[in-house]
């Protein structure tokens, strides 16, 4: 028995898997209690903090944004998955997808649209992961502020650093992806 599978890794108390009820299923876990006092204690933004209703306020190289619509607008992730991961946002501090309008939700996906077109170009990227996380019970870091993500995935991007050395390897400097990518971006 190895020290993380019964007992307690780095502090935290952990449960040896054969403890565990229920039948063994094909899901690989990784167990985050770190972040029970995010989800517990996390305070949403208003209208007035938030950091999506401030970025268009701001130079497009302080906020990280890459493109700007009529209803939306496309910025770097301040806290990227990968490199070039973009986030689409309406103006309008609005917390869900339902709560947007028609031009609202039109442009979001054009953009999206774009913006994969564009980093596959600037990137050479593999595939995507895009998604909404809506609700701070769904995983929304910023749940009063509708945005989709939109992380490129490379074929050989997972390796266990994240996992061993509690590490995200992020390749390229913010502000030099927003460059590339705002250069590349359609007119």
């Amino acid at each position: 028995m190895t020290s993380y599978d019964h007992g307690e890794f780095d502090g935290v108390p952990t449960d040896a898997s054969s403890d565990l009820a229920g039948v063994p299923d094909a899901f690989q876990r990784l167990w985050t209690p770190h972040r029970l006092v995010y989800i517990q204690q996390g305070e949403q933004p208003d209208e007035h903090t938030c950091p999506f209703c401030r970025a268009p306020k701001l130079s497009d190289e302080q906020s990280l944004i890459v493109a700007r619509g009529e209803h939306a607008f496309v910025l770097l992730n301040l806290f990227p998955y990968n490199s070039g991961h973009l986030l689409v946002c309406p103006y309008r501090h609005i917390a869900t997808y339902d709560q947007a309008n028609a031009d609202e939700v039109a442009e979001i996906g054009e953009l999206t649209q774009i913006a994969m077109r564009t980093v596959k170009q600037v990137s050479r990227c593999d595939g995507f992961n895009l998604g909404m996380n809506q609700g701070r019970i769904a995983g929304a870091g910023i749940a009063e502020h509708l945005h989709q993500h939109i992380v490129p995935r490379w074929a050989l991007d997972a390796n266990f650093f994240p996992i061993v050395a509690g590490t995200k390897a992020i390749p390229r400097l913010l502000g030099e992806v927003r460059q590339e990518i705002a250069d590349a971006w359609p007119s």
